[in-house]
């Protein structure tokens, strides 16, 4: 059981993170002035890419229209970001575009933007730049027609690594943003 004073520890590292993500200057959800992709996604070979859904291993089974299932297998819950970048990526538009339609097929259904990183530098930093990239693929899904109140948003900074390593690798695979199914699944 945590004890009140870790209770409010943890909802001022919130609300600090929350007015820092805010506080942010935004960039614009289109990507790199000539289109093509940069850093490290570019040239990894771990990166899954459009249309793998970014899935380690396979289905296991048909998955039912709507559910969290169908989500990830047909349509993908993961994108990658640079090193110290919110930026979403041109390589990552096919991915969002094709979330905000199966959000448009299924309007019950919520999601929380999950942002994560990798991790180098401070706890603080990592949290705040989390906050920036949910922040990001939210504004994105927004400008292609979902609905702002379907989409919540929380960072984890460096706390929930999907890659264990400390190569560029793992680092690459854990700058990302997952798009987990909040409600209304069936």
């Amino acid at each position: 059981m945590m004890s009140a004073s870790t209770i409010t520890k943890l909802a001022l590292i919130g609300l600090v993170t929350a007015s820092m993500a805010a506080c942010a200057p935004r960039r614009p959800v289109t990507g790199a002035a000539d289109g093509a992709p940069t850093g490290p996604i570019a040239e990894n070979p771990v990166y899954p890419g459009p249309g793998t859904g970014g899935i380690e291993g396979g289905s296991t089974g048909a998955a039912s229209p709507g559910s969290e299932q169908d989500f990830v297998v047909n349509v993908g819950d993961r994108i990658y970001f640079d090193l110290d970048s919110y930026q979403v990526s041109p390589e990552a538009y096919p991915r969002l575009d094709a979330q905000a339609q199966w959000l448009a097929r299924y309007p019950q259904v919520a999601v929380r933007i999950e942002g994560n990183a990798d991790e180098r530098g401070t706890r603080e930093y990592n949290l705040a730049l989390g906050a920036r990239r949910a922040e990001s693929i939210r504004n994105y899904l927004i400008q292609r027609g979902v609905s702002a109140g379907r989409i919540d948003t929380i960072s984890f900074g460096k706390e929930r690594p999907i890659a264990q390593g400390s190569s560029e690798d793992s680092w690459a695979r854990n700058r990302n943003g997952h798009t987990a199914i909040a409600s209304g699944t069936r």
